[in-house]
């Protein structure tokens, strides 16, 4: 079998709130509105996020995002009002930052210092 892409689906209710948060995490709108109540974000070249309506509820999930450069990244979510607080894992191996947006999904920043 060959992995040709990776996109996790957000499950939640207050859509249009979510949406919003995520275009300010990511500087920009949804790359894709595929059908109602849906929109993905094309964050790599396999690999994306996906925010999906259920009005019926969902339970939190975690989206881990690595990036190269995890301070400048930090810096410039707060000049969008997205504040984070960067830390190194003890082993020294990752430095992270944790987000949550308001759907209650944890969203972790993540740079490989290895």
């Amino acid at each position: 079998m060959s992995y040709v892409n990776v996109l996790p689906s957000l499950q939640v209710e207050s859509f249009d709130e979510t949406v919003d948060w995520y275009q300010r995490l990511f500087a920009r709108p949804p790359d894709r509105r595929p059908m109602d109540g849906c929109v993905e974000w094309q964050l790599a070249s396999t690999g994306g996020l996906q925010v999906f309506r259920n009005p019926d509820g969902a339970s939190p999930a975690t989206v881990i995002i690595g990036l190269d450069d995890l301070a400048a990244e930090v810096e410039a979510l707060s000049t969008r009002g997205i504040h984070a607080q960067p830390y190194e894992v003890p082993s020294g191996q990752f430095r992270l930052a944790q987000l949550q947006d308001p759907a209650g999904n944890a969203v972790i920043l993540s740079q490989d210092l290895s």
